[in-house]
């Protein structure tokens, strides 16, 4: 079977794909044929083009969720643009300052400056007045 669909298996996923990835789309595919041996009819290569298309297919939603990921780590932790030193120097002088004040205003000023909460939504949040906050 491998001998006999190899080729078109592999030029089915190159059309699709590329070359770069037709190997491992071919690869993937007779791994599920080998583990699947039973359920192959015959002829194999139709079944095998069906599971090639599976492959690619979930290939693509594999990638589409790495790009997502990559662009939501993105927004939340944008490149340091500078010596990575002095930031972890900065955060660390933050975060001990952060530690030195109340817990109270610890609270407020996290949700006013880091959360980006408007006064009057950040009383909401602590339960007072915003004339209190």
């Amino acid at each position: 079977m491998y001998d006999a669909c190899r080729q078109r298996v592999w030029a089915y996923a190159a059309a699709r794909a590329g070359r770069q990835i037709a190997d491992e789309v071919v690869s993937e595919t007779f791994a599920v044929a080998w583990r699947r041996f039973a359920d192959v009819p015959d002829p194999a290569l139709p079944w095998l083009l069906g599971v090639a298309r599976n492959v690619l297919r979930d290939g693509y939603r594999a990638e589409a969720r790495r790009d997502a990921c990559a662009a939501e780590l993105a927004r939340w932790a944008p490149r340091p643009s500078g010596d990575i030193a002095e930031d972890v120097a900065e955060r660390l002088a933050v975060l001990r300052a952060m530690a030195a004040i109340p817990e109270g205003d610890r609270e407020i000023l996290i949700l006013v400056a880091w959360q980006g909460l408007s006064p009057r939504e950040a009383a909401r949040v602590v339960g007072c007045s915003p004339a209190a906050l």
